[in-house]
């Protein structure tokens, strides 16, 4: 079909704090590029994204911060707004779930579906603190983890193994800002029967979009094959948007349905804003030559390929024709979280490094996770920056301009006869338009960059070759045909890299004097600057990052890291409960256990082994040797010599790592999971029986 516009929305992100590496690289610096290019194209495109207030994150931080949500809501809209601006993420809005267009926009469309019958009513026993009278969502509720059973995951995911979860899979629920034990209690909530358009969904996902990514055709397949369930659109809370039916009271919008109306909200409120410019919003959301594409995170993939795109075709909406989603981008082999501040912040970035927003946004999609979960490290960051924008591309465009200045007053100089090297060279970017257009309309835009990065391989490989400072000794003719040959190239590659790093060809362009009209269908041209043109100030396009930069950045991880070690202990001994007791058993079967008293005598590391320790004890008995796994509890073992300990005396000899141990240490399991050896307070006899 052929679209005469595109709408390109971006995942709201949660005004509950700062934008990561993680947002950019899996959300919108790849809806940025491609919103760029489709502008240099000359096409009419509508870029829409803005600030999801309303979901539970953002009522936790205001607990936390002891402030109300508005002023939580404010405080990092504006900050995030801020950032994006300044990071050159191109929006033609960002808007807020909060405004007063959106609130009556998502009530009404809630109100739509309701009057239509839309909707399925039901109650449900739902996870309640007794204590606060609140009912809990998923991100409110934490307890041990039933896959890995570290304590304090939440209730729809484990941060440590990575598992999905639902409350009712944890191991001893708890309020998660409380500590409160959690009881069910019935509620009645509005449901999107996503099962009555199971073979729609099928249909047009399965059989109408296999060209989407792998990850997200995979995903959704997966749901549908497991087939599909109604899902809430109502919640128990007092924030967000009241849902707008008699009997609804203390209930509000659930995110997942307020959210991405916000897409809709947002580009309502632009185009009453500046009809002239972009008309009116139904043509972006209900004309069939609209095309409509969602760039998400893969954690969003249900969301817009399943339940956003049912209530859209329930009210006659437009459907997405693509959703590019890319996976997760990891910092330094650790998943970046916001609740641990283990990220890479937008904002902070942005002061470290100023004047660097394209440096980050290289990286990022160098290394961008479009197919698999991809790693950010500063070493990356720092090889990337100084091996390739540096050495590569900077010093090409660098030596141009600086040798055109030197030998030809800054003016573009006279091209002759080419020669074979000349023409070979010109030939290589031939055919980049083209290249380049069929990479980014297949949203592959890691390589789009590898490829505009090729091309200032081959300019920097050119002067490298014809070496113009040695020829103007000999022959200023030939110099000039290649300064000249050297700066239609670097007119290219301004074009060509624009998409990717705004701000860098914004600067290039300057110092070429290109002529605003240059745009994408010049590129691959090699009569972009004319003869004589003046250049203008010449300046470094990008500076080499020292390593003391790069440490302070790793310095302040490692800080991070400690306190959220401690954070985490913290949390597991104030979250501490006892385990279930076992199954009963008999006095006769605990007499089976000779339980002893023994001193002892020392206390060694195993060698080669990080897990065991040697104890040498006094039993009463002439002396025993036992090993035991508790070497990473005792750092120091020698602290146990001289101590009474309690063993096990008819366990089976075994050997260990070549040493025969014979009987077990008892030890307790603490609350932060060290083992502590049971000792005895008062003096005994070695050998002395416990019962």
């Amino acid at each position: 079909m052929q679209f005469n516009r595109t709408l390109i929305t971006a995942a709201l992100p949660y005004a509950n704090g700062a934008v990561h590496i993680g947002h950019l690289a899996g959300v919108y610096v790849p809806a940025d590029i491609y919103a760029r290019y489709m502008r240099l194209k000359g096409k009419e495109v509508l870029f829409v994204c803005g600030s999801d207030e309303h979901g539970v994150p953002v009522t936790i931080r205001a607990r936390k911060e002891g402030i109300s949500v508005q002023e939580v809501v404010d405080r990092y809209h504006a900050l995030i707004k801020r950032s994006f601006a300044d990071f050159g993420i191109s929006f033609d809005i960002y808007s807020r779930t909060t405004s007063a267009i959106h609130h009556q926009f998502a009530s009404d469309y809630f109100r739509a579906m309701y009057d239509a019958g839309q909707f399925v009513e039901e109650s449900s026993e739902q996870f309640y603190d007794p204590e606060t009278g609140h009912f809990l969502t998923d991100r409110n509720i934490r307890g041990e983890c039933p896959r890995c059973h570290s304590l304090g995951a939440y209730g729809d995911q484990c941060e440590k193994c990575g598992a999905t979860l639902s409350p009712d899979e944890l191991i001893n629920p708890y309020n998660a800002e409380t500590g409160n034990a959690l009881a069910k209690k019935e509620t009645k909530h509005w449901y999107l029967p996503l099962d009555q358009y199971q073979t729609w969904l099928e249909d047009w996902i399965l059989k109408q979009h296999k060209e989407w990514r792998p990850n997200v055709y995979g995903q959704c397949k997966s749901w549908l094959d497991g087939g599909l369930r109604p899902r809430a659109v109502t919640r128990d809370l007092d924030w967000g948007i009241p849902v707008p039916v008699e009997g609804a009271d203390g209930k509000v919008l659930y995110v997942w349905f307020d959210a991405p109306i916000g897409y809709i909200s947002n580009t309502k409120e632009l185009c009453e804003a500046q009809p002239e410019k972009y008309g009116n919003w139904e043509k972006w959301w209900k004309q069939d030559d609209t095309r409509m594409l969602h760039f998400i995170g893969k954690d969003n993939i249900v969301f817009h390929c399943i339940v956003f795109p049912v209530m859209l075709k329930a009210q006659g909406y437009n459907l997405p024709d693509n959703v590019p989603s890319n996976e997760f981008l990891n910092l330094e082999g650790d998943k970046i979280s916001t609740s641990r501040n283990w990220a890479v912040w937008l904002n902070e970035y942005l002061d470290d490094f100023p004047g660097k927003q394209d440096v980050l946004r290289y990286v990022l999609t160098a290394n961008a996770p479009e197919t698999k979960d991809n790693d950010f490290t500063w070493a990356d960051f720092q090889a990337r920056n100084n091996n390739e924008l540096v050495a590569i591309y900077g010093n090409f465009i660098n030596r141009a301009l600086v040798l055109t200045k030197k030998y030809f007053d800054g003016k573009v100089p006279a091209c002759g006869a080419l020669t074979d090297y000349d023409k070979a060279t010109i030939e290589e970017f031939k055919n980049v338009k083209a290249t380049l257009e069929e990479l980014l309309e297949n949203f592959r835009f890691r390589d789009a960059l590898k490829e505009a990065m090729n091309l200032a391989r081959v300019g920097n490989k050119y002067l490298a070759d014809t070496e113009p400072w040695k020829l103007a000794k000999t022959d200023m003719d030939r110099t000039a045909t290649v300064l000249h040959v050297a700066l239609q190239i670097a007119a290219n590659l301004a074009v060509a890299f624009e998409p990717f790093l705004p701000f860098s060809s914004a600067k290039l362009k300057q110092m070429l004097q290109m002529d605003e009209a240059i745009g994408w269908e010049d590129l691959g041209r090699i009569d972009l600057l004319k003869e004589g043109a003046a250049l203008g100030e010449v300046s470094l396009l990008f500076e080499k990052i020292e390593d003391n930069a790069i440490q302070g950045q790793l310095d302040r991880l490692a800080r991070i890291k400690k306190e959220n070690e401690e954070a985490a202990k913290a949390e597991a001994l104030k979250n501490w409960r006892p385990a279930p007791v076992k199954e009963m058993t008999t006095i006769e079967d605990f007499d089976k256990a000779d339980i002893r008293v023994a001193k002892v005598l020392d206390c060694q590391p195993v060698k080669k082994s990080e897990r065991l320790l040697q104890f040498t004890l006094d039993d009463g008995m002439g002396g025993r040797t036992i090993l035991s796994g508790i070497a990473q509890s005792y750092p120091d073992p020698s602290v146990l010599i001289g101590k009474q300990v309690l063993f096990i005396a008819n366990f089976p000899p075994r050997k260990m790592m070549g040493i025969e141990s014979q009987g077990m240490i008892l030890s307790a399991v603490d609350a932060d999971g060290k083992l502590v050896v049971t000792t005895v307070s008062a003096e005994v006899k070695n050998g002395s029986q416990v019962g």
